[in-house]
């Protein structure tokens, strides 16, 4: 059984998903422009267990990795969330699945960077994320181009909704999509485990 944190029926919630191999500045600002522009109430951090994609030897400690993201993540409406580990989640799609009923309690919207969304067509079972709740991807250093060109962009050209109406895009039926721009912050979680393992 999930516990989700505390929410309103009807609220706007954002969810963001991530290995966090370390959370860093960057993840906050890009919740924080999410909040902003989405119009949302609350961003819920999701901590991943693995994500399929990666090593799991470059994964990193759960515990360590769940605690820095809770220091990164300092707002008043940003929760940090054990769930996909609370229900042993190995993907994205598996996740929005075990919050289905949590998910017809209020309004959803998955974020995501530009890096992801280049290559949502490599995770499990893509097709059914877009299909449960809308996507809103936000600019990364080298991967706007090539993730507004992708196969997941593609897929859904006819389904993206503008800048400008980015706070509508959560009301909007599924698939629905945005990209959102934003200042490009210089942080990377590769590059922070290259500097600690080099020390």
């Amino acid at each position: 059984m999930i516990k989700p944190p505390i929410f309103g029926k009807g609220q706007r919630i954002g969810l963001f998903g991530g290995s966090f191999n370390p959370a860093h500045y960057g993840h906050y600002m890009v919740a924080l422009y999410a909040k902003k522009r989405l119009q949302l109430d609350w961003v819920w951090w999701l901590v991943s267990p693995q994500n399929p994609l990666k090593d799991p030897h470059e994964t990193g400690d759960y515990a360590k990795r769940l605690a820095f993201t809770k220091q990164i993540a300092k707002h008043p409406r940003f929760v940090v969330t054990d769930i996909e580990h609370q229900i042993n989640s190995h993907n994205t799609a598996q996740t929005l699945q075990a919050l289905g009923h949590t998910m017809n309690q209020a309004n959803f919207v998955w974020i995501m960077g530009a890096d992801s969304f280049a290559n949502l067509h490599r995770w499990h079972n893509w097709t059914d994320i877009p299909d449960a709740l809308p996507l809103a991807f936000l600019a990364r250093p080298g991967y706007s181009v090539r993730a507004l060109s992708g196969r997941a962009a593609l897929r859904y050209a006819l389904r993206r909704v503008q800048t400008d109406f980015a706070a509508k895009l959560i009301n909007r039926k599924t698939p629905a999509w945005v990209f959102l721009p934003m200042p490009l912050r210089p942080e990377s979680s590769t590059a922070i485990r290259n500097l600690n393992q080099n020390r």
